[in-house]
């Protein structure tokens, strides 16, 4: 059975922790010489493209992005029904990575294993200096030793709970939710 729905961030709360996050990764780095940003499919890809707005408005400069498909990363593949195919929905990193800061950026950090999947997908594209982790929000009980660096909202939540997050370029609203399922 299914609770309420509650709304923990709107579009402006959502905004304004992209921007924070956008100026922690440039206080960081010193900067964003070397730095690329790659957004995890689906939703990691918007908010990549989002900070890299948000770091050109504050910086002048524009950040390098691309998107990264972990499909056939998952550990989780041989679980799944053997008779669909995984759909693939294709990798677009247009530019070295090699010696490169790699953001990679994902929407909800809950047990860490679309991370580790996104970084063995990214480690085939090239061997970068640095992988660090940018996170809308971070709703904890990882079962990886994976730590975001930089965090949108901390959201603590129970198993029972699920976050949802909307982004406008596919759900037509901005906006992260909680909603708890009775066992």
């Amino acid at each position: 059975m299914v609770k309420d729905e509650t709304v923990l961030l709107d579009e402006q709360a959502i905004r304004r922790a992209l921007t924070r996050i956008s100026h922690e990764i440039i206080e960081r780095n010193k900067g964003i010489d070397d730095c690329v940003l790659v957004g995890i499919k689906t939703r990691g890809i918007y908010i990549a493209d989002r900070l890299a707005e948000s770091i050109e408005r504050i910086e002048g400069t524009k950040i390098p992005v691309g998107e990264i498909d972990i499909t056939m990363y998952r550990d989780d593949l041989s679980l799944k029904n053997t008779s669909e195919e995984p759909e693939l929905k294709g990798t677009d990193i247009p530019y070295d990575i090699n010696d490169k800061k790699v953001i990679l950026v994902d929407d909800v950090l809950y047990t860490g294993r679309t991370v580790r999947a996104a970084m063995d997908a990214t480690m085939d594209q090239g061997r970068p200096a640095q992988i660090q982790l940018a996170v809308l929000v971070d709703r904890g009980h990882r079962e990886l030793p994976i730590r975001p660096d930089y965090i949108g909202k901390n959201i603590p939540t129970s198993k029972a709970e699920v976050i949802t997050a909307k982004m406008k370029e596919t759900d037509q609203i901005d906006q992260v939710s909680i909603t708890s399922h009775e066992r």
